[in-house]
């Protein structure tokens, strides 16, 4: 028979059994935050499309806020409906799954984006240009670094305003990542935040080679990373005939019923589910930025615009945790054996390296970078702990670092000389006497960093190293306390800079923000203190919404 006549005959028998095709279940109301997002991101495409120049900038913002603020009242809907516990459940044809630890991420991902938002569209820092207002993006994207069109464009007042429907559709990705429930999802997840990530990176109004260099080096190694996360996925399907979280666990359970031939040659293969599930993992360690696959971290962080850096740091670290969690706990529990050890290597490397490059660093942002490694290494000590109080702690640990995180860069943001931002950590000596506020804010989220008492700092990494110590990982919380102390130092030595030093009479002054960077701020340091002052309920909270749903 040839192939046209195979294909026909297959529509005819289709055709005649119409309910042989099952038509997708999509249960929309369950995925309405995912969904809510990605249709404003396209209004946004749209918008860009559409409207003249001028009325871009606030149509963006206003479609923005909007959507990151009803997607969160989704997510609270879902959460006040018991989706979160007694109704969790595999939704989308068990491509998504709705529950505890998907919504408490999706929500503390929301939150973020929408401060984030603030930042990205802060006006007044810049002086005027040419009689327009400047926000931290290149003017036109497309143009060569200091070209003639540039110059034209900056004259003409040009804003990249496609930045705002770029974050929607990286929070789009993030919102799937951390509830994908097979590994294609998974996959697809990845690269919608990513590809928008590395475009906002090469997108800085000043300094433009550097940010487009650190775009470059983040693009290179995000796809090496994905070509891992793939190899890995077609191995793990190899291994289980199945790309779904439960299924590929029920093979490394050994409850597997009917098996197809074609499959049964490979499956239960152990070097292929030992492979591949290394590989995925390496995957997921890269945009934790673990050590070793931080390398990335400290020259995106540096080049790519600084409002970008902060939503970038907050956001996908909570992402990239949540799908480690999910892949760790719902697919390979059963390989705990084989996979804890190697996850404490990362976790000792991780925390030591990060902590000990830092003090070695003379740059704000390569400092804060640094620091983000470390604290992905007191994170994974909440994972290997392998106990319900190990997921709370680790999601309870990311609403309160993101928070912190993104407030300390919207501070960097505010310290500016004739060049733009002043990072150069020379720069902010003696900036408490110059801007006693700026530099007592900065101050309260380096003691957060740091882990003090009565910042929400001190909070995560209490619950992070007594789920450890209960967990059996006591010496991993002895190396942590360490690490800990190590970072301190260089958190404690940048106060000191701020508070005890001569201010320098050609250094950079303090940039007025519009309220939209002062809210930022300010909710940073509300969620700072009261998460160190009253953890309590949010702590429980997490514990709440600490089981998977399998």
């Amino acid at each position: 028979m040839t192939h046209a006549a195979t294909v026909h005959s297959l529509w005819t028998t289709a055709a005649a059994a119409p309910d042989k095709i099952p038509s997708p279940d999509i249960e929309y109301g369950q995925l309405s935050p995912t969904l809510i997002v990605l249709g404003a991101a396209i209004v946004g495409v749209l918008i860009e499309a559409l409207l003249p120049r001028r009325q871009r900038y606030v149509a963006q913002l206003f479609v923005s806020v909007v959507a990151l603020a009803a997607a969160f009242a989704a997510v609270i809907g879902l959460a006040a409906g018991d989706y979160g516990t007694s109704k969790a459940h595999v939704a989308a044809m068990g491509a998504i799954a709705v529950d505890g630890p998907a919504l408490f991420l999706q929500g503390t991902i929301l939150l973020v984006a929408l401060v984030a938002v603030f930042t990205f569209a802060e006006r007044r820092l810049d002086p005027l240009v040419h009689g327009n207002r400047v926000d931290s993006f290149a003017a036109q994207a497309a143009a060569v670094p200091g070209g003639d069109a540039e110059k034209a464009a900056v004259k003409a007042g040009f804003t990249t305003t496609e930045v705002f429907p770029l974050v929607l559709f990286a929070v789009g990705g993030m919102l799937v990542f951390p509830s994908a429930n097979d590994l294609l999802t998974l996959f697809v997840a990845l690269e919608v935040f990513s590809l928008p990530l590395y475009v906002l990176c090469a997108l800085a109004r000043r300094h433009r080679a550097l940010s487009q260099e650190a775009a470059v080096k983040y693009f290179l190694l995000g796809a090496f990373s994905s070509a891992f996360l793939l190899f890995g996925i077609a191995l793990l399907y190899g291994y289980a005939g199945t790309v779904t979280y439960s299924g590929i666990a029920d093979v490394v359970d050994g409850q597997v019923r009917n098996v197809s031939p074609a499959l049964a040659g490979t499956m239960g293969n152990d070097a292929l589910l030992l492979i591949g599930g290394a590989m995925v993992l390496m995957g997921l360690l890269f945009k934790i930025g673990a050590v070793p696959f931080h390398m990335w971290t400290p020259d995106v962080y540096q080049g790519a615009p600084t409002p970008v850096t902060g939503f970038m740091a907050a956001a996908t670290k909570v992402a990239a945790f949540g799908a480690l969690l999910r892949l760790l706990y719902v697919v390979l529990p059963g390989l705990r054996w084989d996979w804890r050890p190697v996850m404490w290597g990362v976790a000792i490397v991780t925390m030591l390296g990060g902590a000990i490059v830092a003090v070695t660093q003379t740059d704000v942002k390569r400092l804060l970078a640094y620091s983000s490694i470390a604290h992905a290494g007191f994170i994974l000590a909440g994972v290997i702990a392998t106990t319900p109080d190990g997921v709370s702690s680790v999601l309870f640990y990311l609403a309160a670092y993101s928070f912190v995180t993104l407030g300390a860069f919207a501070v960097v943001t505010l310290v500016r000389d004739a060049g733009g931002e002043a990072t150069h950590l020379s720069k902010w000596a003696g900036l408490g006497r110059r801007s006693p506020l700026v530099a007592a804010v900065f101050a309260v989220f380096l003691l957060a960093f740091a882990g003090i008492p009565l910042t929400s700092g001190f909070a995560g990494k209490f619950a992070v190293f007594k789920a450890a110590a209960d967990g059996g990982a006591g010496a991993l919380v002895v190396i942590g306390v360490i690490s800990s102390a190590i970072a301190a130092f260089f958190y404690i030595r940048v106060i000191v800079l701020m508070f005890f030093s001569e201010p320098r009479t050609d250094g950079p002054s303090v940039a007025v923000p519009s309220p939209l960077t002062s809210s930022a701020i300010a909710i940073g340091v509300a969620v700072t203190l009261v998460l160190g002052v009253a953890p309590q309920y949010f702590l429980d909270l997490a514990s709440q919404a600490g089981v998977f749903v399998r």
